[in-house]
């Protein structure tokens, strides 16, 4: 059985090549490449019979047959008496996803493997960048983040992205990296590292595509963001705040303190949404997110859980529930996506024996009622049409009127507000929010009535019900005027 000797190239020109590598080539015969596209490659000892894979690049559909035929064939050549000499470019453990299948595959077999290290692009890009890679540096492929739709990269760190070899994958990148840094965002890159003609340019992030000079040899720097903005930075914050050395109040608090504020941030939430204010939207957020990292903290302190399990559960959830998006289900129609949610739950929840088990009780009593309408309608338990909602709110109605004693007179409003709550459903109306709005207009109308009774020289108290009355159709003709 042979060897496969797997060899580092190095980053750019001859001259990176360790003597390790030098010696290796220079006493083989033949040399397999998976690219000759590499400066390198012109400065091999003369004598070396080359072949390269970059046909493979032309014919395979994707990387992936391309990386599965280089294995096949490194593997069948390692296989013989005198083995194969496979060299790549940079680190054979630094990009080089067919490496890793290689040696997989080799254990298996029991195949002898040398691997012969090579310096990376990581240094000379460290040098071009006067950059220390100890300071939190994070490094991706380019391929893998073009792929996704949120970076997987902390933003309060500095990141490397290489192999950037197109200007359609850099449009790629750039997209994904908008979902999280801003589009002026200064980033920077190294063309052709550790050549003669190597060059660095700094660009605002929306133009990273429009680089004529991206190839094969393009690494991308994205330096971090100012302050702290990403979650692990949030989480060291909050939990310096409950450290000994932190805040006395933080420290104290417990689920059951903080249950009051949670509460009033989720409903800050809601009223910078109803209000369409954005500033105030962004600044709830924050402080509603600041409950769910401070809570996960005392659960940690506590040994309870920790916040890596609550990212997971929330993650394993949502895949689970969209099949249609994370697996092979087809669905219709949103209908078909909320009956097979609502069939997805229950499977998950196995302690739950009703469809109405689940509906939290410190829901405000008309969004309650929505909830429960609208998991009894989505397993059939509904009326055919808003006219027999409609019908149902008059019938209760008349119950309301007919009602003798509080205790009817309690029950029979409950059952019409909750025909009401149907009846938004049925319009399309989320219930909660209309009576929210109601609440607004009413308490702003009122106030206005206020202005124009002291505008008279007087107070609502002391005015007649017909002169106010009076107030309050102006304001509403006011209003709706303007």
């Amino acid at each position: 059985m042979g060897t496969l000797t797997i060899v580092g190239l190095g980053p750019g020109e001859p001259r990176y090549l360790t003597r390790e590598a030098w010696e290796v080539l220079e006493s083989c015969g033949e040399v397999w490449l998976r690219t000759e596209r590499h400066p390198t490659v012109a400065g091999l000892p003369p004598h070396l019979t080359r072949h390269s894979f970059d046909h493979l690049y032309e014919t395979a559909e994707d990387f992936a047959q391309v990386y599965a035929a280089i294995v096949e064939e490194v593997l069948r050549l390692a296989r013989r008496p005198e083995g194969v000499v496979y060299a790549v470019p940079g680190h054979p453990l630094v990009g080089e996803a067919a490496v890793e299948r290689l040696l997989a595959q080799a254990a298996d077999e029991g195949l002898p493997v040398r691997v012969v290290e090579g310096l990376s692009f990581v240094e000379p890009t460290l040098t071009a960048l006067r950059l220390d890679a100890l300071a939190g540096l994070q490094i991706y492929d380019a391929l893998e983040l073009a792929a996704q739709y949120h970076p997987w990269l902390n933003p309060d760190l500095p990141a490397l992205v290489g192999q950037v070899y197109s200007r359609p994958l850099a449009a790629d990148v750039k997209l994904t990296l908008m979902n999280q840094y801003p589009d002026d965002h200064p980033v920077t890159l190294v063309h052709a590292v550790a050549t003669a003609e190597q060059r660095v340019v700094t660009v605002p992030l929306h133009a990273l595509d429009r680089q004529a000079e991206i190839g094969h040899l393009t690494t991308l720097y994205v330096p971090p963001l100012t302050g702290i903005t990403g979650f692990e930075g949030l989480q060291d914050t909050v939990a310096h705040l409950r450290a000994p050395d932190g805040c006395p109040w933080d420290r104290k608090q417990t689920h059951e303190s903080m249950r009051g504020g949670l509460l009033e941030e989720a409903y800050e939430v809601v009223t910078a949404i109803d209000e369409g204010d954005l500033a105030a939207l962004r600044e709830e957020l924050g402080d509603l997110l600041l409950h769910v990292v401070f809570q996960a903290q005392i659960a940690t302190e506590e040994g309870e859980f920790q916040m890596a399990q609550v990212i997971a559960d929330i993650n394993a959830k949502l895949r689970h529930r969209h099949p249609h998006v994370w697996g092979d289900v087809r669905v219709r129609d949103t209908g078909e996506v909320v009956a097979r949610w609502e069939r997805l739950k229950r499977e998950e929840k196995t302690e739950r024996h009703s469809v109405m088990d689940g509906v939290p009780a410190a829901l405000p009593a008309l969004q309650q009622a929505d909830v429960y309408s609208r998991k009894a309608a989505r397993v059939g338990f509904d009326w055919p049409d808003a006219a027999g909602v409609a019908a149902k709110v008059r019938e209760e109605l008349a119950e309301v009127e007919a009602a003798e004693g509080p205790e009817e007179l309690e029950r029979e409003l409950g059952d019409l507000l909750f025909a009401v709550a149907n009846w938004a459903r049925w319009l399309g109306v989320d219930a909660e929010t209309a009576l929210r709005q109601a609440n607004r207009r009413f308490a702003r109308r009122f106030r206005e009535v206020e202005r124009r009774a002291r505008a008279l020289g007087a107070t609502v108290e002391s005015l007649p019900l017909e002169a106010l009355e009076e107030l309050w159709q102006e304001v509403k003709r006011d209003e709706g005027a303007s």
